[in-house]
């Protein structure tokens, strides 16, 4: 798979005309110039859901071999699995006949250099605490664990028997299963 062009500035390229937004918004339009509507529902032809981190080294689909339309993709900080997730995951089962799913956490990971106190400090400089937990881990193997836990404990969901935890090594790309004892 040949990557798009980079469209958007890294943070070492200089300031240019228009915001990041701006350039991403130019983008969108010269996708849509192509696109054509590829005929598909909302329901993931694979029936599986993918939680994993946000980290933007990360191309879920490639690594995967996904096709667009293939698994729904849930993501965020840690790819740790919170209410919000769980919601997803329920909408995804429940409304759109998903079956599988799969956790992927991956190494080096931001919130293993974050603590709790990362919320206090929060608190200290706009005052008000957030009513998140910032889910900062030590062991990514056991934030795994606690993840497919999480997810096999849930009431909300009705299909917790297929659940598998991974982690990506972000300098092979290849993933490493972990066991849910």
């Amino acid at each position: 798979m040949t990557p798009a062009p980079r469209l958007a500035p890294s943070i070492d390229d200089p300031p240019g005309d228009g915001s990041v937004i701006d350039r991403l918004v130019a983008a969108n339009r010269t996708y849509a110039a192509g696109f054509v509507d590829p005929g598909m529902g909302a329901r993931p032809v694979l029936r599986v859901a993918v939680v994993a981190c946000m980290d933007a080294r990360i191309d879920l689909h490639a690594a995967l071999g996904l096709e667009l339309g293939d698994c729904h993709t849930v993501r965020n900080a840690g790819g740790v699995v919170t209410d919000d997730t769980i919601r997803s995951l329920t909408i995804s089962q429940r409304a759109l006949g998903t079956r599988s799913v799969i956790l992927i956490h991956h190494t080096g990971c931001g919130l293993e250099s974050l603590t709790e106190e990362f919320r206090h400090e929060l608190e200290m400089e706009v005052g008000q605490r957030p009513a998140w937990a910032v889910e900062a881990f030590r062991d990514v193997d056991q934030d795994v664990r606690q993840s497919m836990r999480r997810v096999r404990t849930s009431p909300f969901l009705a299909h917790t028997d297929d659940v598998r935890g991974f982690v990506f090594d972000v300098t092979t790309g290849l993933l490493r299963e972990i066991d849910p004892a």
